[in-house]
Parts: structure tokens; sequence; C-alpha cells
């Protein structure tokens, strides 16, 4: 089957569990069908999926890995500074986190932890769940089911990576900045997504964890202020409770890259003195 039959054929499959499937009308070109097999996964709710339809899919997205640059191997990006203990095992990275072949990568997730239902939303929750796969959002559901109430901010929960090229996901839920104005307790709350991350990943013995920048974008946590908790937090752990982890930052923006960089620089600094 070709990677267009194969879009056509997953998209009249959604389109057959609708209601209103028979109104919604298929374009014609291949951007148009993307965007609409993305809307449709993105609002499906977590019920099972026929195993012809997952098998389709999961072709389907391996052969858009493949077309969007296919996978990145975490363990060989550039460290941040090869001489250092903690830095050595630090990496910056700016691109899509769905390419990212790691042992885990970490998903800034909502408190119902089954991913952005908004279709199409440019936030990392919606592109993981996309990418992954139909069969991450049933892993969350479980999970959410089995506990019985919302997630709480600070921790996190694992699951399959699925057709990503990671072996997991960490979903964990960073706190909401309200007025742009973060408070000491919003502080904690962040240092503690990025340590109960730190502590699953070497709980499991991991090699490379990656980061997206928790609780930024829609949540509200200015840039900076976050990236400089994330730093601190992740070195902290680095020099202190694991020598074989590797953590990369991965940004998406130029600004994000940019003040990454700056604290990198600013910590590599410090570390030797300058």
């Amino acid at each position: 089957m070709t990677q267009d039959k194969r879009r056509i054929y997953l998209i009249e499959a959604l389109l057959a569990e609708r209601a209103d499937g028979e109104k919604i009308v298929v374009p014609e070109g291949t951007d148009g069908q993307r965007a609409l097999l993305r809307a449709l996964m993105n609002v499906r709710s977590p019920a099972p999926v026929a195993a012809e339809v997952l098998a389709v899919q999961d072709a389907y997205l391996a052969e858009r890995l493949r077309e969007r640059g296919g996978a990145v191997d975490a363990a060989a990006l550039p460290a941040v500074d090869a001489a250092d203990p903690a830095l050595s095992r630090v990496a910056l990275w700016r691109g899509d986190i769905t390419r990212l072949a790691a042992d885990a990568v970490v998903n800034a997730a909502n408190d119902q932890m089954l991913g952005c239902f908004v279709p199409g939303h440019h936030c990392i929750d919606n592109a993981i769940h996309t990418f992954a796969g139909m069969q991450l959002r049933l892993d969350c559901a479980e999970l959410m089911a089995a506990q019985g109430h919302a997630e709480p901010t600070g921790q996190v929960k694992v699951t399959s990576a699925h057709n990503l090229p990671s072996g997991l996901v960490f979903h964990t839920v960073g706190p909401i900045v309200r007025g742009g104005r973060p408070t000491p307790h919003d502080g904690d709350l962040l240092a503690n997504c990025y340590q109960a991350c730190l502590a699953e990943a070497t709980r499991r013995g991991l090699r490379t964890l990656a980061f997206c920048c928790i609780s930024t974008g829609v949540f509200g946590f200015p840039q900076e202020e976050a990236a400089r908790i994330a730093v601190r937090t992740v070195l902290d752990h680095l020099a202190n409770n694991d020598h074989g982890l590797k953590v990369i930052f991965d940004v998406f923006l130029p600004a994000d890259q940019r003040i990454y960089q700056e604290l990198l620089d600013g910590a590599r600094a410090a570390r030797h003195g300058a």
C-alpha cells in the first residue's frame, strides 16, 4: 500500500466512526489530507482501534518519520562541554522532539493526561500524541482510569512511545502561570517536574532523556525563568545522582535556543572559574 493509499484508508476509517463523517469533505491535496487525518486523530476518544487500522497507521507513521527527516540519535548529539563531568552529559538541540531517538522523551501534558484534543494544535502534547499514534491515548486513558483522579502537577507517568523513535514517553504536568508572573511555588512545581522525570530515568537506568520546555507556551511560564530552573535542576541531578544519564534540552524556537545556550555557556564558565 502506498503512503497516499494509507492516508486515505485511515481518513475513511476514522470518518466511519463519526456520526458526521459523511458530511466531512476529504481534501484532494496531500497537505490537506495530512491536516484532516491529524485532526481526526486529535479529537478521537480513547476507544479501541481495529488491529488492521493500527497496522496501516503504524506503517503510515513510520513513513511520515522518514519524510520528516528521519530519527535523530540523541546519544550522538554533541555535549555542551566534553571535559566537564556534568556538562559532558548535556546537549542542546533545536528540532522536533518527535524525531529524537532517545530512551525517553518528556511530554508537557495537561492534568487529564489524554493529549491535546484541539485539532492540529501546535503544542508538544498534540505533536507527541499525533506521531506516537492512537495507541498512546489509549495507554494514557488506562493509566488515568486506574488512578481515578486528575494528574497532580510535578509528577511523572510513563508509557510506551509506540511510533515515536524514542523508547518511552514521560508525561508530566507543569504549573500554569496566571498573568505571566510565576510565584515561588510555581517555580518549585516546575523543578518538581524535572526532578520527577530525572529520578524515574535514573531508576530505570536510562541512558538518554530529552526534555521539552515544560510549562512555557500556553501554560504561561516565562521562557527564561523556566529554562533557568530546568538547567539548574538537571545539572544538580547529573552532578549528584546519576553518572550514566545524558540529558538533551530540546527546543523548537530560536529564542529558546538562545536562552538555553546562554545559560549553559554561563554554567560552563562558572564551573571553570572564568
